[in-house]
């Protein structure tokens, strides 16, 4: 589900939010397999009967106010489930010892009648390319294994004035997907495999027996430690689809919000030109509550500011239960819900599989019962171009070795570009803390320490990313950049919502991503329905050569 980005639209998708779909993707193993039972199935319980199992912040909150539980209570639960499970899981890469303590200030703080907020007391997890000064920050990446950075991230500072205890960092593919294609998700050197809840099996095929899961993850944002009720919500990043994919896989709700909402000062960076954090959470309403939180004007970040914030700065008080009477909501059909051939090609490309189909017209009946008007279809103006330079589906980013300079003609620089350029300003905010000076520095470290696990499969985006010339290749990536704001914007998103005055455009699961990414809007993910668990029959095509990765 995709709005445009203003500050009432968004509220509008928040509130469309409760019956947006996210049916397991097509990513997954050949065989169908039994789910195992989740982790989340076994209960922990304070004395008194409350237990953070599947607790959305409005329970602990209520419970905390009753004298039912604390702040402090809450968190050793959380802390006695990471000992329980996260052998099994993988799902966290630092825990913050000074958490009791902080819930501890914070029991205090309300014994004495002063309650911050619905953040007030409650234990969220970052993804590890965001910096605290109580835990290390390494982005996954052994050359930055056990390093604190001298300054914390302007939204772990906005989550904390609201109350939020930052519980630990969550495990996340190495440097945001941002090393190597054949990377499988939410692997990194220096944790190693991460595991989805619902199977938390290695994979046992041949040639995929290398330690990852046998149910995918997704994306680059690890939702492992929230799902499995390890604590209460996460933050992740998204630059191409790692809020929405994980999420989707693991059955969160979500929210990527429009670049510039939240600060990126203090995150370890791909590209500023589409990079954003996002809340990942159980419920709407605590995704919702994250976001009013850590969003704001930040000096650090001049995108910030782009969208104002609510009225009354709360998002929560958009979800109204008949928030979708009259909002006029799209079906983009080519290609998201159905094959289209793109121009100059010979076989189609995108579309559902006849599980995802029936899911989708469910989710929509769903929404035209709660009073929305259905605009169906809606095509994307880009997506059904029949000039091959304005057809978005053409044009995709440049992943790969074969995508390195002279074989880039015909996919985007913006994300190899712009890994370049932010990584090094990144490094050169550390000062003389940091632990290498250049992305150079670090590739020719990985090459070094290649026998200890530094790069396992290898760095082909770092490759391409440092072969880039700031200087010299900035006209190139300034006709790129604005080829992409055309074809997912001006030609794109803004010209479907124009073109039949919508609200909205509602979206299969993750499947927009590349679109909505390009072009820096928002999106709202939440669980809606589970498909089988079987690879898709449909052949793979030269525009989707990497149909699981996400940065």
């Amino acid at each position: 589900m995709l709005t445009n980005e203003s500050s009432s639209r968004h509220a509008l998708a928040i509130s469309l939010a409760a019956v947006m779909v996210a049916a397991c993707s097509d990513r997954a193993p050949e065989t169908e397999t039994a789910p195992a039972e989740p982790p989340a199935a076994v209960v922990t319980e304070t004395s008194d009967g409350f237990s953070v199992v599947e607790a959305s912040f409005s329970d602990m909150q209520a419970a905390m106010a009753a004298g039912q539980t604390s702040s402090e209570e809450i968190v050793r639960q959380y802390f006695d489930r990471m000992e329980l499970y996260e052998d099994r899981l993988g799902a966290t890469l630092a825990l913050n010892d000074g958490a009791l303590a902080q819930a501890r200030k914070l029991d205090a703080e309300r014994k004495a009648g002063h309650v911050r907020g619905p953040l007030h007391g409650i234990p969220v997890a970052l993804k590890d390319n965001i910096h605290t000064t109580s835990m290390p920050t390494t982005g996954g990446a052994l050359a930055f294994e056990g390093y604190i950075p001298p300054y914390r991230a302007t939204l772990v500072a906005n989550l904390e004035t609201a109350g939020a205890i930052i519980i630990a960092k969550t495990t996340l593919t190495e440097l945001a997907n941002w090393v190597a294609t054949g990377m499988p998700n939410s692997y990194n050197a220096v944790r190693g495999y991460g595991y989805n809840p619902y199977d938390p099996r290695p994979d046992p095929r041949e040639g995929f027996d290398d330690g990852r899961g046998i149910m995918d993850t997704g994306g680059s944002s690890s939702a492992i430690g929230t799902t499995a009720n390890l604590w209460a919500a996460n933050v992740g990043t998204e630059t191409s689809g790692s809020i929405q994919i994980p999420s989707n896989n693991n059955a969160l709700a979500a929210i990527k919000p429009t670049v510039g909402r939240v600060s990126r000062y203090g995150i370890i960076p791909i590209t500023a030109d589409q990079d954003t954090a996002g809340p990942m959470a159980k419920y709407v309403a605590d995704a919702a509550a994250l976001l009013s939180a850590m969003e704001g004007v930040d000096n650090h970040d001049e995108a910030t500011g782009i969208c104002p914030p609510p009225a009354d700065g709360d998002y929560s008080s958009h979800l109204k239960a008949d928030a979708l009477r009259g909002a006029r909501i799209g079906i983009p059909r080519s290609y998201y819900y159905e094959p289209t051939t793109p121009p100059g090609k010979d076989a189609p490309v995108g579309g559902l599989s006849a599980p995802e189909t029936q899911a989708m017209q469910r989710a929509i009946a769903l929404l035209e019962a709660q009073g929305a008007i259905i605009v169906d279809p809606t095509d994307i103006p880009s997506v059904v171009a029949e000039e091959p330079d304005n057809n978005q589906l053409l044009f995709q980013n440049c992943y790969d070795l074969p995508q390195g300079k002279g074989g880039d003609a015909n996919c985007s620089v913006i994300l190899k570009y712009g890994m370049k350029r932010d990584f090094n300003k990144w490094l050169d905010s550390l000062g003389d803390s940091a632990p290498l000076p250049t992305l150079t520095a670090l590739r020719e470290w990985n090459l070094a320490h290649r026998d200890e696990g530094a790069i396992r499969y290898d760095q082909a985006e770092l490759d391409i990313s440092d072969e880039m010339d700031v200087e010299a290749d900035f006209a190139r990536w300034r006709a790129d950049r604005d080829k992409d704001i055309r074809l997912t914007r001006t030609e794109g998103i803004d010209a479907a919502l124009a073109a039949y005055d919508l609200d909205a455009l509602f979206f299969p699961a993750w499947r927009s991503e590349n679109l909505l990414n390009k072009a820096g809007y928002p999106a709202v993910i939440v669980p809606f329905t589970a498909v089988p668990n079987a690879v898709d029959p449909r052949p793979p095509t030269a525009l989707t050569p990497y149909p699981c990765r996400s940065a």
